[in-house]
This record gives structure tokens, sequence and C-alpha cells, in this order.
């Protein structure tokens, strides 16, 4: 078993499938896990953002929109991570330069900080959603 599968393995047991139940379960050991407030930015771009990245639509429009909706490259702070909406978990997250204050799927963020616990336990939580 690689290092991360061990560590989900630890959180979730032998029922590690991706379910609204096993994401509930995965919350509470991130909230015993990470102190908040976590810096955060997106893994990749956006859902919101692809045609934008690659070039498809307007780059001035991309712009403005990145004004009002959060962007992958913005750095943000980790609040709280709610309920989940299906099966992956909530953020509350704030961006860093304005103070906005967005709500998206937790397993498109990742911790700024490479070297800290945190990296790990976020990177461990975007895997299994991937993943399982």
């Amino acid at each position: 078993m690689e290092d991360w599968e061990q560590r989900i393995h630890g959180i979730l047991g032998d029922d590690s499938e991706r379910t609204p139940t096993n994401a509930c379960r995965y919350r509470v050991h991130l909230k015993q896990q990470l102190t908040l407030p976590v810096r955060v930015t997106g893994i990749e771009d956006f859902l919101w953002e692809e045609p934008y990245v690659l070039g498809v639509w307007d780059q001035n429009e991309y712009e403005e929109l990145k004004k009002t909706k959060p962007s992958y490259t913005d750095k943000f702070n980790l609040l709280e991570m709610l309920e989940p909406e299906i099966d992956d978990l909530i953020a509350k997250i704030r961006r860093l330069s304005d103070g906005k204050e967005f709500l998206m799927e937790l397993s498109w963020l990742k911790c700024v900080d490479k070297k800290s616990k945190e990296y790990t336990t976020l990177n461990d939580y975007s895997i299994w959603y991937v993943n399982y």
C-alpha cells in the first residue's frame, strides 16, 4: 500500500468508497487534524475558468470575472468545512486579496505550504475524492 492509501484506510477503514457518509466521516477527521484557517489555492483551474485558461474565450472577460469569482490562481484562507453536497465537502474560503468569501468543493483546493501537515492532509482528501 502507498503511504496515502494507508492514511486514507486509517481514516475510513475498509469502506473507503466515495459516498456522502464517508465524506462526513472524512470531515470529522479533517476538523481534528487541521488548524483553521489554512492558506489554500486551487489545484488546477476551476471549472468556470477552463475555456478562458485554454484561450478559447475572451481574456478581458476572464479578468473581469476573476474579480467576482474565485480563481485557481488566488490565495484563500480555508475557514470552514461544511457538510457535503453530493459527496464532496464544501469549503468556506476567504480570498486574501479582497476578503471576498466563497463556497466551493474542498477537493479542488490544496494547501500552499507543501511542507506542512495540512498539505498532506488536504492532498490525501483530494486523492480520496478523485480515486475512490
